[in-house]
């Protein structure tokens, strides 16, 4: 996982490319646990925080451009 720091380092277009991929894996991720239980379910959360850090940059840089 991408930490705040590691985020900062990555353009607009790459930012937008994960956030949709770890949106998608994050639903199979769901899905999967909805059928039969994950044996780690720590790991749902840990994607969605992930999700929400990428969300918070993105928004971020958005103010920036505003300004």
């Amino acid at each position: 996982m991408r930490k705040k720091v590691e985020l900062k380092e990555f353009s607009t277009k790459d930012l937008n490319d994960r956030l949709q991929s770890e949106r998608a894996e994050y639903v199979k991720m769901k899905l999967d646990h909805a059928v039969s239980p994950v044996e780690n379910t720590s790991k749902l959360r840990e994607v969605r925080k992930e999700i929400a850090r990428m969300f918070t940059e993105l928004r971020r840089r958005e103010i920036i451009e505003q300004k």
